[in-house]
């Protein structure tokens, strides 16, 4: 596999059309999607391109806190000795939000040169993935769909966080006067993509009071569209706290109001750049429907991506437009898997399964492993879910608590097959480890539900 770096004429170019440039940040989106890296002088961006820029080993196995998980192989039996990564094509781009001169550069493992945490690296699994799929003439074409709450500023110390919305706490679905209220911080947050060349479409106001809904565009280049997506989230949270608000992409804030999700759109392309889903037929060509089976299927053995965190599982509910089963329908939101309405030439899923929590490259990884199995598989879904899914009497449940979820991935053969045993492993173990040390903190809900009652 090859690790498709990006060329140095890109960072010349770039150092000349920007020389007021005083800080450049590198940023390596561990397993939880955490932006970990480095700050460079711009004089050292050059060596970065061509020669890498080494972070321990054990950099690609932390906890979501930043803890060192021993168990993963990858802190003391290998010295944490430095593994290479090196800037991804496309990614170098200005920070406008940021008081100073910045920049910032997405950077991945090296495949040889990262060894051994390059098998852990979030990107290099969805890169296994596209190419799995070019090696049967095939391109998936991918979109990130993302869902977030924007907060007070001083949320950060607030028990409940506090929105921020102009029409008090009821929800206000698809009210224009939610997005007017927040015009300033639209205009430099379209402006900031426009600079990023982040393709951010459609804005509306969701369920949830604050809570905000933005689309990206679809890229045959599954990579890029991932890239965006982990771009765009960084984006997003340095313009609210630019204009004194917190972005929160967390599945489940407030306990009362709808969850955040991270939707992923998907097509497949043949070699000709012809989508193999396309049809009249509302429900699309068999290809599509052995995808839908695929991603069914493997579903809740890949749910520990789908819903990383403890908070994660606090989203699924019924009539909560988040799916309990792996169902899917046609123009159905209540189904995990849904067609969306279009021209026969847009047929495509919405994989609707994800938090806004979830790590974009990993979660793909994951969905595509689906659609690759029932592709090769043939996989019949069944019949699509008519009215609503969470009534559905087919399909079993998704796993519903973080425990679960975590021993379903950890021993499953087909995530072990498409995402490698090693990445299994690792990956497993830093959940099992942060699962033990949430459980292991007593909050104030063990005050309020046990302190006077045993």
């Amino acid at each position: 596999m090859t690790a498709h770096r990006a060329p140095l004429a890109e960072a010349l170019e770039f150092l000349a059309r920007n020389p007021d440039i005083r800080h450049i940040h590198m940023l390596h989106a561990d397993n939880n999607g955490v932006q970990r890296g480095k700050s460079l002088r711009p004089d050292e961006l050059p060596a970065l391109y061509e020669q890498g820029r080494p972070l321990p080993s054990s950099s690609a196995a932390l906890t979501l806190r930043g803890e060192d998980v021993e168990n993963t192989g990858l802190l003391w039996e290998v010295g944490d000795m430095d593994c290479l990564l090196f800037p991804v094509p496309g990614t170098l781009v200005r920070c406008p939000w940021l008081p100073g001169p910045t920049a910032q550069v997405l950077v991945m493992l090296d495949p040889e040169l990262g060894m051994p945490s390059a098998v852990t690296d979030p990107r290099l699994a969805a890169m296994r993935m596209v190419e799995r799929f070019k090696a049967d003439g095939l391109t998936p074409v991918m979109a990130v769909e993302l869902e977030f709450y924007l907060l007070q500023g001083d949320s950060a110390t607030r028990r409940p966080p506090l929105p921020v919305t102009p029409r008090g706490a009821h929800p206000h679905v698809y009210c224009l006067e939610e997005i007017e209220a927040l015009a300033p911080f639209f205009d430099d947050l379209y402006r900031a993509c426009d600079l990023q060349g982040l393709p951010a479409e459609t804005a509306i106001s969701e369920f949830g009071p604050g809570q905000l809904e933005i689309t990206l565009l679809h890229r045959a280049d599954t990579l890029r569209a991932l890239d965006e997506g982990v771009m765009f989230r960084r984006l997003i949270k340095g313009i609210a706290q630019k204009h004194g608000y917190l972005a929160c992409f967390m599945a489940k804030p407030f306990a009362a109001a709808s969850g955040s999700g991270m939707h992923l759109h998907l097509s497949v392309n043949d070699a000709q750049g012809n989508n193999i889903f396309a049809a009249e037929d509302s429900a699309g060509t068999p290809a599509l429907r052995h995808a839908i089976g695929g991603m069914a299927a493997t579903a809740a053995d890949f749910m520990a991506i789908f819903a990383p965190h403890a908070n994660s599982y606090r989203r699924f509910s019924a009539n909560s437009y988040a799916p309990l089963k792996p169902t899917w329908g046609i123009n159905n939101r209540t189904v995990a898997l849904r067609i969306p309405t279009g021209p026969a030439s847009s047929r495509h899923v919405e994989h609707r399964v994800c938090g806004a929590d979830a790590n974009p490259y990993l979660a793909a990884a994951a969905v595509l492993a689906g659609v690759h199995h029932g592709l090769t598989q043939q996989i019949d879904p069944g019949p699509p879910v008519a009215g609503n899914g969470y009534e559905a009497g087919v399909a079993a449940a998704l796993p519903q608590f973080w425990p679960e979820a975590i021993e379903r991935f950890a021993h499953s053969k087909l995530a072990q097959d498409y995402l490698t045993p090693r990445m299994v492993e690792v990956y497993s173990a830093v959940k099992r480890f942060e699962c033990r040390q949430f459980m292991g903190e007593v909050t104030t809900q063990d005050y309020d539900w046990y302190l006077q009652t045993v």
